[in-house]
Formats: C-alpha cells, structure tokens, sequence
C-alpha cells in the first residue's frame, strides 16, 4: 500500500505542475496593457499636434484674397514651437510674424498673427534684397555685402533710429541661412519703396540691401507690436533650407 501511495503521490505533483492560477494569468495581462496603451497614447498625441495646428489655422480669420498659404504657415508654427521647447521664446509668446518670399513683391506677403487670439493684425508689403531678385525673391545669403535675403527663423531684439529711421534689429537663428544676420545689419525698417504707388510705376516694389523693409506708414505698428523677443520667419520653398533647418525637424 505504501508503495501505491508513493507513485500517487507522484502522479498528483506531476500533474498539477501544469496548472497556472487565475491570478497569474491576470498579472500576465495586466503587464502587456500598459505597452498598448502607451502605443496608442503616443499616437494620439501626434494627431492632436496635426489637428490642433489646422484647428488653429482655420480659426484665423484671413482677409478674403489675402491668406496666408496653409503649409508656410504649418513650417511657422513648427519653428515657433520648437524656439519655445528650446528656450529661446518665452512660454507664453503668441506672437508669429510670416513673410512668405515665395510670393510676388508686389502683393502683401507679410503677416503678423496673434495665435492667441486668433487674428491677423498686421497684413502687409514687404522688400526683400536687391539682389535677391526683381518682381519675385531667387537667390538667398547669409554673406556679408551680399545684398540679399536671408531665409528662416529670427527672434526679434531692440529698437534703435539709424539711416532708415525707426529700425528693429534680428537675430539669425538657422545657421549658415541666416546667422550673420545681426552683423550684417539686416533689420527691419521702413522705406518709401515699399508702396503700392511704387509698383504701379515700377512694376514692383523697391528693394533692400536685405532687409524686410516695410512700408513707411506700417514702420512703428509693426515694429512695435512684434519687438521684444518674438518670432519672425522668412520663407521660400529652397529645399536645401527646409532640409537642413533644426527648427523646421518635428
């Protein structure tokens, strides 16, 4: 008999090694959900960054003839944030200013937005170098005595009065596009060139020496509201640039 319940006893222990308790098995899932969830949160999180910039856009209210191309704006939006993550912008900046130098000169390729508060507040000309191109802006520099433009993304500075009068001084951020940008004296001002008056006789407005020159009676407001450490950016759709610009990386 004793040997009967030996060899019981061992076909008992056998056969129950197999079993897993409800418990186990529940721990065992409880470890795989969080891995999905995480997936699926970080998915989320980037369809809300997409959605909630064309929500943005399309909760500005552009001048009918005069919006902003939705993709410049997109490209804004990016550096702008990322100028943010990198501390370089305060947190709480709202204030994005866009020209667009894919655009005719002669058209009012200059946006100054309050993303804040969803609105445009200044739309309006704007030069680019004299030898950057006629009618329509071709050749960029970030070389000194270029008398070119400069694309990408400044962050604007002080206010001063020079040879153009009333001027605000910005500082290049993409470098080798337009990091030479302050010693080059590339700056915001006014100029009489820049007018519808001047493109009526001239076919086109007049240019700078490479700076975004705008009209003269827009100089103060402008230069006013966007100083101080808030966000310009010079677009044009050269593939090297939007390649190679840190900022423009989601």
């Amino acid at each position: 008999m004793r040997g009967l319940y030996s060899v019981l006893g061992v076909v008992y222990m056998v056969t129950t090694s197999f079993y897993i308790s409800p418990e186990k098995g529940n721990i065992k899932k409880e470890n795989i959900n969080p891995k999905i969830e995480r997936t699926e949160t970080t998915t989320s999180e980037k369809a809300t960054t997409v959605s909630s910039s064309e929500a943005l856009y399309k909760s500005i209210t552009f001048e009918v003839g005069h919006e902003l191309n939705e993709e410049v704006f997109f490209k804004a939006l990016t550096g702008f944030e990322n100028l943010k993550k990198a501390g370089l912008l305060n947190q709480d900046a709202h204030l994005l200013t866009v020209c667009d130098f894919s655009m005719s000169s002669n058209t009012k390729r200059l946006w100054v937005i309050d993303t804040e508060e969803k609105k445009v507040l200044f739309n309006s000309l704007v030069a680019h170098g004299k030898n950057t191109g006629e009618e329509f802006a071709t050749n960029f520099s970030n070389t000194n005595s270029s008398l070119q433009s400069s694309l990408g993304f400044y962050i604007t500075d002080a206010t001063y009065n020079g040879d153009n009068g009333y001027s605000l001084r910005l500082l290049g951020m993409d470098k080798g596009f337009n990091d030479a940008a302050y010693k080059r004296a590339i700056v915001m001002h006014g100029a009489d060139y820049v007018s519808e008056d001047f493109a009526a006789v001239h076919k086109r407005i007049g240019r700078s020496w490479g700076c975004p020159a705008v009209p003269r009676d827009l100089t103060q407001p402008i230069i006013n509201t966007i100083k101080g450490r808030n966000c310009l950016f010079i677009y044009y759709p050269d593939q090297n640039y939007l390649s190679k610009s840190e900022w423009l990386k989601a």
